[in-house]
């Protein structure tokens, strides 16, 4: 009876810590999410890094997390920025050193796929 219940509350208490594990993915995705269109680079991924318990938050137990964020500010160079969660709180970011992005201002493709015509006036003249 007694050992049914231990079993009964370990597994709540599991499930209690998956469950914070989720609400912390969720909210490292809005962050970073909002922090790439900050810093006008492209989001390529997310991943956990690595969880421990901690002490602290609001419950008391609770996850210390680090996250990796993965973007690029041209489409060709991969950069990881670093960011640590306790609870669903973020704690620091560490952004490495990247150049300033310039792939949003350039200047948008005029023409046909293949390369024929674009703004020139000769491929729409008539050779009758």
């Amino acid at each position: 009876m007694m050992t049914d219940l231990l079993l009964i509350l370990g597994i709540a208490l599991i499930a209690a810590f998956f469950w914070q594990l989720r609400q912390m993915a969720e909210t490292s995705r809005r962050f970073s999410e909002r922090e790439s269109a900050k810093q006008r680079v492209q989001l390529l991924s997310v991943a956990m890094s690595s969880a421990r318990p901690s002490l602290g938050g609001s419950t008391g137990l609770c996850w210390k997390a680090t996250f990796l964020l993965e973007f690029s500010t041209d489409g060709i160079n991969r950069y990881q920025a670093e960011f640590v969660m306790l609870h669903n709180r973020i704690i620091s970011i560490d952004w490495p050193v990247f150049p300033e992005p310039d792939w949003m201002e350039a200047p948008a493709s005029r023409g046909k796929i293949g390369g024929c015509c674009g703004s020139h006036k000769s491929c729409s003249t008539n050779k009758g």
